[in-house]
């Protein structure tokens, strides 16, 4: 009785799902050349940490085999953005043909920090991971009580 899946007619995808769609595509990529960037770069975004550390906020972004010169991060009203850009190209002669493979792929993460400090921001890329500090500006408090009647 737990196993029925409800009939639905405008979506037909729901009774044939066999949920093993996920595990074929971790097998997938474990037996591809390019394991297990294909699926980080191109399927899901890289992971990002955030804390608070009182005075400052401390991002860590997991960034395998990214170079800096493919990072950007910006800060632009308290929203701050990591984005990479990666534009991979290969060459590869054989005979009397050549053989080219191009690869171009982007993310990017967007973190709301109301109350970052534009100045002394500092980024440092090392082993895969990046770590952001931006620090924190005292914001006057503006609220209110307001007495219910």
């Amino acid at each position: 009785m737990a196993g029925l899946v409800p009939f639905n007619k405008k979506n037909k995808e729901i009774s044939t799902n066999t949920g093993f769609e996920d595990f074929y595509n971790v097998l997938d990529d474990f037996f591809s050349n390019d394991w297990p960037l294909r699926r980080t770069l191109t399927h899901d975004t890289f992971k990002v940490d955030v804390e608070d550390n009182g005075n400052e906020y401390l991002i860590e972004a997991e960034v395998p085999g990214i170079d800096k010169k493919d990072i950007n991060v910006e800060l632009n009203d308290g929203k701050l953005m990591i984005s990479i850009t990666r534009d991979e190209n290969s060459e590869s002669k054989k005979k009397n043909f050549i053989h080219r493979e191009r690869r171009y792929s982007s993310m990017s993460r967007s973190i709301y920090l109301e109350d970052a400090k534009p100045d002394g921001i500092k980024a440092k890329l090392e082993n895969g991971l990046l770590k952001v500090v931006v620090p924190k500006e005292e914001k006057p408090n503006n609220s209110i009580t307001i007495d219910v009647e």
